[in-house]
């Protein structure tokens, strides 16, 4: 599990758009209202909000005590867990997750905790960063640093949607759907920001002024492929899946 710390205000103020990018994904769940769901990766609730008036009960989870915090603050019942070590069994009719598994690297440990915490005929929908996610941002980051002499770690799993669907049936779900789809997504702020909030394992190893400079030198490499009509965007590239225990 990553150890990026979360502050819920400078993520909606940098990232607003993940949550309202989500929202689609409601459709694939479809929550009944006899339906329990466990909202894998909750962040804020701003999802796990839209999900409760839908169902009987969901239930947020998150690696951020922050997040959680700010999830509460909404009213929402959630709770500090990691992914990694889900001990649950046979609750929940329907799993959730946006924009969240990328951050679990140990997939497989996720993936069987998920399967346990579903009822038979359970539903796994999920949309998270695929392979090549933000690929150009990943490329000019690795450069510099690697140009620097700087020893970074890569905090992402972004699979492709064949190696997650081995992965799935593996742990023995039955595959409904998956695709693999780009989404260049305009920013709220600039470029330096989202780097800031977002690629924060990468600078473990760099101090305070060596980290601006750096990101000086990416936001230069970028600018010819990522601000369009001076408005800064990501290269995204999401995976979306939905998945049924028998």
């Amino acid at each position: 599990m990553s150890e990026t710390k979360w502050d819920p205000v400078k993520y909606n103020q940098v990232a607003d758009f993940v949550a309202k990018l989500g929202e689609p994904l409601l459709n694939l769940l479809t929550p009944k209202l006899s339906d329990s769901i466990l909202d894998v990766g909750c962040g804020d609730g701003s999802l796990t909000e839209k999900i409760k008036p839908l169902c009987q009960h969901v239930l947020g989870i998150d690696a951020s005590a922050e997040m959680v915090l700010a999830a509460k603050a909404k009213g929402l019942n959630a709770s500090v867990k990691d992914a990694n070590d889900l001990d649950f069994n046979e609750q929940f009719d329907g799993v959730f997750s946006n924009a969240a598994l990328h951050w679990m690297t140990t997939p497989k440990a996720v993936i069987s905790g998920i399967y346990r915490a579903l009822k038979p005929r359970g539903r796994f929908v999920a949309e998270f960063g695929g392979f090549g996610n933000a690929g150009k941002i990943v490329d000019a980051l690795t450069t510099c640093l690697e140009r620097e002499g700087i020893v970074y770690q890569n905090p992402w799993y972004f699979p492709t949607a064949e190696a997650y669907s081995y992965l799935l049936v593996q742990q023995g779900f039955e595959l409904e759907h998956i695709e693999l789809f780009d989404r260049f997504t305009p920013l709220p702020a600039h470029l330096s920001e989202w780097l800031t909030a977002f690629c924060q394992a990468f600078f473990t190893n760099v101090d305070v002024i060596q980290k601006k400079h750096i990101i000086g030198e990416v936001t230069n490499l970028l600018k010819p492929d990522l601000l369009v009509n001076g408005q800064w965007h990501v290269d995204y590239v999401r995976l979306r899946v939905k998945a049924i225990k028998p």
